[in-house]
């Protein structure tokens, strides 16, 4: 079989991008693994591309669900783990390196397979940048020292559309949305109108957003949070607080960061920390699911609550990748 893009190559068709994203715990990384090998028993190579912020994090495999060489099953995996703690990876910097992936990728002629739930990682690589200027680190300490109940409130006072649009408990982006505001004295989305570099027009994307039944989804963010904290999440936490990083790093932000280091403190026991946990995920998942449903084009949506939804997907994708 001729590589998916051969038309690309002499001026025809733009090279495909494939992209399985969805709330955390949705089961993206398995249907990448899935689809690259239903593609390489067909004789096209796939190398599968994250897009998950935690998971460009190497201290965080097991808090963030990073796929273990197992789970990858041979397919190659770029851009997991790649970042140490002590550097934030913005969605300037991912969406930068992502593009050196796929460009890699399709170079190479293997199919590049998208895959997470960072909204802001993926609108930053297809719509582009906002070129907002650099805060101002006194006004980004000020803000991050802020409860997030009282930077809401600030946000409603000094940029009341974004207040509007934010839930109450959207920590990052209510911060993000008030230190841009104070800084620049223009609100964020007033930035993002001027947004550059995206790469939607070059390629054809080729896009499956899994939307599980929310129940379901909520169950499996209990289970697995108390599956990681049995298996290896407590000593990756108690490294990374051994290394004194700042706090107000993205990493040290992570999903169950703060519940484990509560329990490693000696400030709640280890069911407390657990329910923390979950708690914290699944109110993650639900922001991911809201935003996945309202801001991606109705195109992209897929939905489904059982098994046989995951082979119709898989069965969507691969026929619409192999029509060249």
């Amino acid at each position: 079989m001729s590589n998916v893009w051969h038309s690309a190559k002499d001026g025809g068709t733009k090279p495909p991008l494939a992209l399985i994203a969805g709330p955390t715990a949705s089961g993206k990384s398995e249907q990448a693994v899935r689809l690259a090998l239903r593609l390489q028993d067909r004789g096209q190579p796939s190398i599968i591309i994250n897009a998950d912020s935690a998971q460009v994090y190497g201290d965080l495999r097991v808090l963030s669900a990073r796929p273990s060489v197992h789970d990858m099953h041979g397919i190659e995996h770029r851009l997991f783990g790649t970042w140490d703690g002590a550097q934030a990876c913005s969605a300037a910097d991912w969406a930068a390196a992502a593009r050196v992936e796929i460009a890699r990728a399709h170079d190479a002629g293997a199919l590049p397979i998208l895959v997470g739930g960072t909204g802001l990682y993926l609108r930053s690589l297809l719509d582009g940048i906002a070129p907002v200027p650099q805060i101002e680190p006194a006004i980004r300490a000020q803000v991050r020292a802020m409860m997030t109940s009282a930077a809401h409130a600030a946000l409603g006072n000094e940029d009341p559309a974004a207040a509007r649009r934010l839930a109450p408990a959207d920590t990052t982006r209510i911060m993000r949305a008030l230190e841009v505001v104070r800084s620049t004295g223009r609100p964020l989305h007033a930035w993002q109108e001027k947004r550059s570099g995206g790469i939607s027009e070059q390629v054809r994307l080729w896009p499956a957003i899994l939307l599980p039944d929310r129940t379901a989804l909520y169950a499996r963010c209990e289970t697995r949070f108390a599956s990681m904290m049995d298996n290896g999440a407590i000593d990756e936490v108690r490294a990374l607080l051994a290394r004194r990083l700042d706090p107000a790093l993205p990493i040290m932000r992570a999903i169950g960061v703060a519940a484990i280091a509560t329990f490693l403190q000696q400030e709640s026991d280890r069911e407390t920390a657990i329910t923390i946990g979950a708690q914290a995920t699944r109110r993650y998942a639900k922001r991911q699911y809201t935003w996945f449903g309202n801001q991606t084009p109705a195109a992209w949506h897929f939905a489904g609550n059982n098994e046989a939804f995951d082979t119709a997907l898989n069965d969507i994708l691969l026929s619409r990748l192999l029509l060249t």
